[in-house]
């Protein structure tokens, strides 16, 4: 059996203690909550509301109604119906960062707004690499009207990956949309609820607020049966306490808060205590997330959701680096493995930079040898020979002739993780050979390969058609008119 390390930062009482103290928030203060109905379910919960102000005191035992039903454990699937990612219990999952509004051109090195073809490349690039579980809708098409944007990005996805999707809907009519197009891969709605392979990220506006739109997509979520992603995002020091365990108690409430709701509306549909925190840089008025304290805010934010038996995410692997840099394979490879260790099902942000605003398809590819060797560390140590080590020396006569031994041949490959050529082990003779090239040059080579193997998923024309018509409807819909980047797609 193997040794995995494991890192937490709280101890039980400590847990017990953020737990009390949110508990103790959401019944005075108590939280806003600025969707009518989802006050209304509240209201029937046994919740005290405040119609003029929007805020509710939601009781304890209310709360914990939504905790028992609230599932344990769940799976996302791929497009042929394999469960790939499993949230839940200590299982760790990456995907690329989402929603960057730019991309780092690989020629200029400067930051543009993303674009279609960028998305596509991005897509292409996580599909074929495996560390990547599932993929994201990773950057914004910028040349796409917003009103159509989230639907767009997913149908981009579908079409061009066969991976489950981490994805969101940040405007209220685009989210049955986006659950039709799902349910056209899967089958039917029914085949969506059994076999999920998206889940939704639904974000609360701190401190302690559900926004209309937030409130009113976790209820049509759960009624839907979708999963869903709660990602809190406290601000320590301006939109939470400055203390990384007060931040804690806010994101705790908030998830709380967001869970009844979700659960009130269908008791038993799939959630996820998820998160985005961060500390704020009073000197430059940033949010860094590849500060230190960000990752440990956010393995203790797991820490309380795992003590509750719920599934976790967080945002890690990002870095606030303008390019890819040492302090990006820093702040990306810590934090990386800061979230590994601590055990998250979900970990979001590979791939980006400038505090999550710029997505680079090249740092998407280091990042990803950052994810391997995290998980070759999480796996541990393992005995695989009948003794540790007296065998291997059965007939050395003190000679290092080890690489001569079959376990060796057997076992490097077990013991070893062998990166791709984005990490350079060469000697100095044969780098300088080769042109001397950096990490970004490396990694550049390293995209143009992926994208020349890359296989498309086999969709049915007829399905691609109704992906199509789909999005031209919702185009209409907001006289929008013919979409014909559909066309180029």
């Amino acid at each position: 059996m193997a040794i995995q390390p494991r890192l937490e930062l709280l101890s039980q009482e400590t847990i017990q203690r953020i737990l009390t103290e949110a508990f103790l928030l959401l019944s005075d203060p108590g939280i806003k909550v600025q969707s009518v109905q989802a006050r209304e379910l509240l209201a029937e919960g046994g919740a005290q509301v405040d119609d003029r102000q929007q805020v509710v005191k939601i009781p304890a035992d209310l709360i914990n109604q939504a905790l028992e039903s609230a599932p344990r454990s769940f799976r996302l699937y791929n497009r042929s119906g394999e469960p790939i990612v499993k949230y839940g219990g200590d299982s760790v999952h990456f995907d690329p960062g989402s929603s960057a509004i730019h991309v780092l051109d690989p020629e200029t090195l400067e930051h543009r707004p993303s674009q279609t073809a960028d998305l596509i490349r991005i897509v292409k690039v996580a599909e074929t690499l495996p560390e990547y579980d599932a993929q994201s809708t990773a950057v914004v098409c910028n040349e796409v009207p917003k009103e159509i944007g989230d639907l767009y990005r997913l149908y981009i996805v579908l079409l061009y990956s066969a991976k489950p999707i981490v994805t969101g809907a940040f405007t209220t009519n685009s989210t049955q949309t986006m659950f039709d197009m799902l349910a056209l891969l899967a089958g039917d709605r029914k085949a969506l609820v059994e076999k999920p392979q998206a889940i939704f990220d639904v974000c609360p506006s701190p401190p302690l607020i559900w926004s209309e739109f937030g409130a009113q997509n976790l209820i049509e979520l759960a009624r839907s049966g979708v999963p869903a992603e709660i990602v809190a995002m406290p601000l320590a020091g301006a939109a939470a306490p400055v203390t990384l365990l007060g931040s804690v108690v806010q994101h705790a409430a908030e998830c709380l808060s967001g869970i009844t709701i979700h659960q009130l509306a269908r008791p038993g549909s799939p959630v996820v205590w998820g998160g985005a925190p961060a500390i704020f840089d009073m000197r430059k008025g940033t949010t860094p997330m590849g500060a230190i304290e960000t990752a440990m805010m956010d393995v203790c934010n797991a820490q309380v959701g795992k003590s509750l038996g719920l599934p976790t995410h967080a945002y890690l692997g990002a870095s606030d680096a303008k390019i890819v840099d040492a302090q990006a394979g820093l702040e990306s490879g810590m934090s990386a493995m800061i979230g590994a260790l601590g055990g998250i099902n979900m970990i979001s942000g590979a791939g980006m930079l400038d505090f999550l605003a710029c997505q680079s398809v090249e740092k998407l590819v280091i990042d990803a040898e950052a994810i391997a060797m995290t998980r070759r560390l999480a796996a541990g140590v393992e005995a695989r020979t009948e003794t540790l080590a007296l065998e291997f020396f059965a007939g050395i006569n003190f000679r290092g002739d080890f690489l001569k031994q079959k376990a060796t041949r057997e076992l490097f490959p077990k013991e070893q993780y062998l990166p791709s050529p984005v990490i350079d082990r060469d000697t100095l003779r044969g780098w300088q050979q080769a042109g001397g090239p950096d990490a970004f040059l490396r990694a550049k080579e390293r995209v143009r390969q992926l994208l020349e193997s890359y296989e498309p998923p086999r969709t049915p024309p007829e399905i691609i058609r109704e992906l199509n018509h789909l999005v031209e409807h919702k185009a209409r819909e907001f006289d929008i008119g013919n979409v014909s980047l559909i066309n180029q797609v």
